[in-house]
């Protein structure tokens, strides 16, 4: 029974270790909500299903441990789905879905970054897919010139 107490206690343990090594990400109202209560940048990945640049950046670059840390200290993350026209959200007042927000945002390439400031003003992309050092570089070049901060 011991023993089972103490597997039982390291498989949580690894669950939440586990578990902070990845990007906390969210949906897009769930980050709205959350910057309006603490203020926070959003960043939000737009993909689409068929991109092969995007599946490369989840496998490398959003598994990388200083862009997970970096990412989930400085940011609200979202995956945001360009060609999903199922899921509705509220934004200011009107009704979009993934698909509608994606095209609001001026996003025309995949995958595409945007940043969002913490007063939810549309700040700048970073399109394409970046290796860790890259992607790094430029989300610290957005934060260090402390565009969007209130």
């Amino acid at each position: 029974m011991k023993k089972i107490v103490i597997i039982g206690l390291l498989l949580i343990t690894a669950h939440f270790a586990q578990a902070q090594d990845k990007i906390e990400w969210l949906k897009f109202e769930e980050a709205v909500a959350a910057t309006e209560a603490n203020p926070k940048m959003l960043l939000v990945d737009v993909y689409t299903d068929w991109c092969g640049w995007c599946k490369k950046m989840d496998k490398e670059t959003f598994t990388d441990p200083a862009v997970v840390k970096y990412i989930n200290d400085n940011f609200y993350a979202v995956k945001m789905n360009a060609e999903d026209d199922n899921r509705k959200f509220d934004f200011k007042g009107k009704e979009y879905t993934e698909a509608k927000m994606a095209a609001a945002m001026r996003v025309q390439s995949y995958p595409n970054f945007v940043i969002i400031d913490p007063t939810l003003m549309n700040i700048t992309q970073l399109p394409g897919y970046r290796q860790p050092v890259e992607f790094l570089a430029g989300l610290g070049e957005i934060v260090d010139k402390g565009i969007g901060a209130k």
